[in-house]
């Protein structure tokens, strides 16, 4: 191993791992080190609000430890990058301890992700829970056999996954949300409607077009209430605020990395390829906005896009191989159906509903004539072979003959 800096990785979760992975499998022979807050070795969050948040699986790690140790790669955990001296290649890292030191590189990259909303007026407040780490995972977790009534706020996709793992433990739960349906913003209505039907069906309340005023605690600020802005009030004695997460850029503040503006979705400006505005510093995962294949700025918070992402900074870093961009793709398990969505929705596209009996369903996406996103629950098959369609420009018509 050569004696220089080499890579470091603001971030110790996906998007650092597989940034490391691909270096080495591209040959880099340099250092590289990851840096994360959480004292665990990099782990998978998507397990957290299922199988984690049920008891079937404990912490899903990404790599088993003799990953590091043959790939020479350092991690640094429990560890926060408080700055960054972008003219001296360097970062201050402090410690649990309060202890602080100064890592140099070569080449930087910014992995740090995302921090959940917490809802306003309940810090302290005992039963009320957001669900980003493992350590959260495991509160809600302890705090599901004792809980009867549970709200979830927000009907995003880790709402809706929490609210669906919450039900198949016997708790009593209803999701409170703002918008029309559930997965509004992501989807569109008419597949929220869809979506409600099956969290219905398996007896979570829904409550939509409305939004919570007041979370209310008890005797030992234990909560007991969430009272609603229609004057509702649901007993709750477990509540999971899903409202929305906001990118780590704090430790940015003074370097000279320009962050992106809110209204196309924040986090840290890069471009095509990741870089940002300062030289060997790149951005990846859900911190990380790209601009897209038509050059609009676009932050992404899906699985996949980081894995692609990933390897997109890994060849550029090496000089190796440009990654081909892949059809997007993610998946949402709620109760017994898989969610899969393959493609780009929006929110505003024609919807096509074109398999429906009553629980599973098949839906495609188009925009101005043509198709943009297949979107299926517990429809795999269907949904992926439709992944030729979207790799070209194909006409929605091909597919739905009466659009």
């Amino acid at each position: 191993m050569q004696s220089t800096p080499g890579v470091v990785v603001v971030g110790a979760g996906l998007a650092a791992v597989r940034v490391a992975e691909n270096l080495r499998a591209d040959s880099y022979d340099k250092p590289i080190t990851l840096i994360g807050a959480e004292p665990h070795p990099p782990y998978d969050r998507p397990p957290l609000s299922k199988s984690v948040l049920l008891g079937k699986d404990d912490r899903v790690d990404l790599k088993p430890e003799s990953f590091y140790t043959e790939a020479d790669v350092e991690l640094r955990l429990g560890c926060t990058v408080t700055s960054i001296d972008t003219g001296a290649k360097a970062v201050t890292v402090v410690d649990t301890a309060g202890d602080a030191t100064v890592v140099d590189y070569d080449t930087l990259v910014l992995a740090t992700g995302l921090r959940p909303r917490t809802f306003p007026g309940t810090d302290g407040m005992s039963g009320v829970y957001t669900l980003r780490t493992f350590a959260d995972a495991l509160a809600v977790r302890s705090a599901i056999d004792s809980a009867q009534n549970a709200v979830v706020i927000g009907a995003g996709f880790i709402g809706c996954e929490v609210a669906a793992s919450l039900s198949s433990q016997g708790v009593s739960v209803t999701i409170v949300e703002p918008a029309p349906t559930p997965l509004a913003l992501a989807l569109g209505p008419r597949i929220g409607e869809l979506v409600t039907r099956m969290h219905e069906a398996n007896g979570v309340r829904v409550l939509t077009g409305v939004g919570v005023s007041e979370i209310v605690a008890g005797d030992g600020d234990v909560v007991r209430e969430v009272r609603l802005d229609d004057g509702t009030v649901l007993p709750a004695d477990l509540v999971v605020a899903g409202i929305g997460s906001v990118p780590v850029t704090d430790y940015l503040d003074g370097s000279g990395i320009e962050l992106a503006p809110r209204e196309v979705g924040g986090g840290i400006a890069c471009d095509a390829t990741g870089h940002t505005s300062v030289p060997d510093v790149y951005a990846v995962g859900d911190v990380a906005n790209w601009l897209d294949g038509a050059g609009s700025p676009r932050r992404v918070e899906h699985w996949n896009h980081t894995v692609e992402q990933a390897a997109v900074v890994a060849a550029d870093i090496t000089g190796g191989e440009g990654v081909a961009a892949a059809v997007p793709y993610f998946w949402s398990d709620q109760f017994d159906l898989k969610i899969q969505v393959l493609g780009d929705p929006r929110a505003d596209d024609d919807v096509h509903i074109v398999s429906d009996d009553g629980k599973k369903f098949l839906a495609y996406y188009s925009r101005d004539g043509v198709l943009t996103a297949v979107v299926g629950a517990g429809k795999v098959g269907a949904v992926m072979k439709t992944r030729p369609k979207l790799q070209t420009p194909t006409p929605i018509s091909e597919l739905v003959p009466d659009a």
